[in-house]
């Protein structure tokens, strides 16, 4: 335990003694609890956004949110990023080229969002239903890389295995498995916080493919094509919007991912099966 304390830092959860009870009988017990803070996101000294997150990897999130909402075009236009803690949460300091600064800007600032809200900073329904770009060809998957991708995954969700508490972004290698996991509280943080990584290290995003452990909302779909992935599989539902916006995008959506079943949404071509299906 306290390796897995160290990895993730005091900042990401906080330990407590609760009263548990399994019918009729009564522990008290140890329990490991996510933190949910603010962050406030200012670009160029102006504050942008308050987002509730988990204080995790918060360079990633600066950098993730930054690409898929559009403020940024490349990862090498965010100069500089700087986590200030605070008595009552956390402001992460930007600073991007003033042409950025001056069409961000307008879009409407100082906006509070709910945990992992996909709609802060947006003003106008322009604004909040982006239609991204087509995505790219990308690569075929084999069904049965999917089903051990997700278990992969499960198993290096640190902050999960404490507190049973957050959702899960995770990047599917078609040679080495599962490369890298962020975890928050918000769905869309941690894939933001997923996006920052993998932005960092260069990575190409048609050669891979994203895993998350939420629902597919249509701010998922969104996010992932804005930076040109092409196969998107969530272990829950997709909505009809996210359906129709990766039908747009030509992105493959995968819901309930779960063991070996899941269903192919989009674009089904990117997924390549063995066995013959049912009747």
């Amino acid at each position: 335990m306290d390796a897995v304390s160290s990895e993730l830092g005091w900042t990401s959860y906080r330990t407590g003694t609760f009263d548990s009870w399994r019918g009729s009988v009564h522990t008290s017990k140890q329990d490991y609890v996510a933190e949910e803070v603010p962050v406030v996101l200012v670009y160029n000294t102006i504050p942008h956004v308050v987002m509730l997150t988990t204080p995790l990897n918060l360079e990633d999130f600066a950098l993730g949110f930054s690409l898929t909402e559009e403020i940024i075009g490349h990862a090498s236009e965010l100069q500089s990023v700087r986590v200030v803690q605070r008595s009552k949460g956390v402001e992460v300091r930007m600073t991007i080229p003033e042409g950025r600064f001056e069409k961000l800007h307008g879009k409407g600032k100082n906006m509070t969002g709910r945990t992992g809200c996909g709609l802060c900073g947006a003003s106008t329904l322009e604004q909040a239903i982006r239609h991204p770009h087509q995505v790219g060809q990308g690569l075929a998957l084999n069904a049965g890389l999917l089903s051990s991708g997700f278990a992969d995954m499960a198993q290096k969700q640190s902050l999960n295995l404490l507190t049973g508490a957050v959702h899960a972004a995770a990047w599917l290698h078609p040679e080495r498995g599962v490369v890298a996991v962020r975890e928050d509280v918000g769905r869309h943080n941690a894939l933001d916080k997923l996006i920052g990584s993998l932005a960092k290290a260069n990575c190409d995003f048609e050669n891979g493919w994203l895993l998350v452990t939420s629902r597919a909302s249509y701010e998922m779909v969104q996010k992932a094509a804005s930076v040109g992935i092409t196969l998107l599989a969530a272990i829950s539902a997709p909505t009809a919007l996210a359906i129709q916006l990766a039908e747009e995008c030509g992105l493959t959506l995968i819901g309930f991912a779960r063991h070996e079943n899941h269903v192919i949404y989009t674009n089904p071509h990117r997924l390549q099966h063995y066995q013959e299906s049912a009747a």
